[in-house]
């Protein structure tokens, strides 16, 4: 299930961005007193009372009537060109938040544009129940509370009928753990439906107008989502569930046995088929995303939520599609994109797109040479995978691709890679096979010494997949360094491959188990 969404909206200048920076511990959103300084997305993941969720702050909503009448200013200076898109970010937070806290200022009072915001946010509600679509809970957060006299005026917001007001003040903190408590009550229950779900989840992730629809709509094979050349085009994230179908690789060939069954593996773990079931069947939910921009250059409004959106769909994925444009080779927002992948432990499959650009499949066909572990690639492919993993350097373990959603070129290889991958994510290693690595590894490389003291490791084992999670017990986990650790989890790839997946090691001290 993908973690909780919380959404700040409310109008121009009420407090949003200091209440925001407040909660998640950080000045992250810029806070001025101009209306209108949250002009690009900020979201950050927080935590209160080991519940976990994503707060976003939104640029100020106002109404309309800036743009049908020049008389009139709109509240937020320099937003009169983006007041219609700004005016979207409540119904992006109404359709895809899983709390709204309606922030209004305790300070001004109940305005009558903080009237107005609350009917447009009613209209939506109004509009997603006629339609039978999900309705996020909304409260109200009466910001700017530092003195007695705006909190005990806070009552007044109770018109807006939304249910509780919480006075809270962002520069103090006052207030805001029952705002928490409250958010975290109305936080979803994961649903029955969620552990059911076992199709492999695939993101489809990048900078705009990489290929990512023309992919996705290669791979299922009709156009469902919106493919143009203007970067931007995708708004919303979109699932479509396929069945994906593929043969049986030659090391699990079926195997009739003297009964004339057919099965798979040794003596010792045979997985009985019929004489039909050559064939694997996979079902795969794909995940269009919108494209992710650098910060600085997202426009205000709609195309904000897109971002997040795409944020939402990782954290949801078993396996991520990094797509980058072959042409502009890797860029610094791949980098920051990947980032995120990889502080989300999630698979990851890079794929270089628009391969036709560089060079076209009759030439591939025509010089690529067998490269072990890489595939059929061609000198400006090799080329390329190196410097790819350069600058994936923190994610070497990747596998590249190189395909042409345009032409098809590759496509074919795209989603059985992607499921070796998830296969990798859910491997367990025996405890003997772990503790054998742990002792070679300590042949080959001496642990480290710190002050003296020299990290001993007494044994090791997998408490979890997805990802692959091992806790190595040592006398003092604080003479492990960060080399060490790269060390104990590139033995473990050696061994075992975990193409694509990321791994969590995790050395744990005497005290630390006490």
């Amino acid at each position: 299930m993908a973690t909780p969404f919380v959404a700040l909206v409310g109008r121009p200048n009420v407090g949003k961005s200091t209440l925001f920076n407040r909660i998640v511990g950080e000045k992250i959103s810029v806070v001025d007193n101009q209306p209108g300084t949250t002009r690009d997305r900020v979201y950050e993941q927080t935590d209160w009372n080991g519940a976990t969720f994503t707060l976003v702050d939104t640029g100020g909503i106002e109404p309309l009537e800036s743009l049908r009448d020049k008389d009139i200013k709109p509240l937020a200076e320099g937003s009169k060109d983006f007041v219609l898109e700004i005016r979207q970010q409540a119904e992006a937070a109404i359709e895809d938040a899983d709390v709204v806290v309606f922030t209004v200022d305790a300070q001004t009072g109940l305005t009558a544009t903080d009237e107005a915001v609350a009917g447009i946010i009613r209209k939506l509600v109004g509009q997603r129940q006629k339609a039978g679509k999900h309705v996020p809970p909304i409260i109200v957060a009466a910001s700017k509370a530092e003195a007695r006299s705006p909190r005990e005026n806070a009552v007044e917001f109770y018109k807006l009928g939304f249910g509780d007001v919480y006075a809270v003040s962002g520069m103090q903190g006052d207030g805001l753990g029952d705002l928490l408590d409250e958010i975290v009550n109305l936080l979803p229950v994961k649903q029955a439906e969620d552990e059911l779900d076992d199709t492999v989840k695939v993101a489809i992730v990048g900078r705009p107008n990489v290929g990512k629809s023309s992919l996705f709509n290669k791979l299922i094979g009709e156009p469902r989502v919106i493919v143009s050349a203007v970067a931007g085009t995708t708004r919303d994230s979109i699932d479509t569930v396929i069945e994906f179908s593929e043969v049986l690789p030659d090391e699990m060939a079926p195997i009739v046995d003297p009964a004339g069954r057919i099965v798979i593996g040794d003596k010792n773990d045979q997985i009985q088929l019929s004489p039909t079931e050559r064939v694997v069947s996979t079902k795969i939910t794909l995940i269009d995303t919108a494209g992710i921009r650098k910060r600085g250059t997202i426009e205000p409004g709609v195309e904000k939520f897109s971002v997040l959106r795409a944020f939402k769909a990782i954290d949801r994925a078993d396996v991520v599609f990094l797509l980058i444009d072959a042409a502009d080779g890797v860029t610094s927002q791949d980098e920051h994109i990947a980032g995120f992948i990889l502080e989300a432990h999630k698979g990851v499959v890079v794929v270089v797109n628009k391969w036709d650009l560089v060079e076209s499949e009759e030439k591939v066909d025509r010089v690529a040479k067998d490269i072990p572990g890489f595939g059929s690639l061609t000198e400006k492919m090799q080329e390329t995978v190196l410097q790819t993993r350069d600058r994936f350097n923190f994610m070497s373990y990747v596998p590249v691709l190189f395909a042409s959603a345009q032409t098809g070129f590759r496509v074919d290889q795209v989603i059985p890679t992607a499921l070796r991958v998830n296969e990798a994510r859910e491997m367990r290693i025996s405890t003997s096979d772990i503790n054998r690595i742990l002792r070679d590894a300590n042949d080959k490389h001496a642990p480290p010494v710190q002050n003296g003291r020299r990290l001993k490791i007494f044994f090791g084992t997998q408490v979890g997949i997805n990802p692959p999670t091992f806790v190595i017990h040592c006398n003092d986990s604080k003479l492990a360094h960060f080399t060490y650790r790269r060390f104990i989890e590139n033995r473990l790839r050696d061994e075992f491959g975990f193409v694509g997946a990321p791994l969590r090691v995790i050395f744990r001290g005497r005290v630390e188990r006490d």
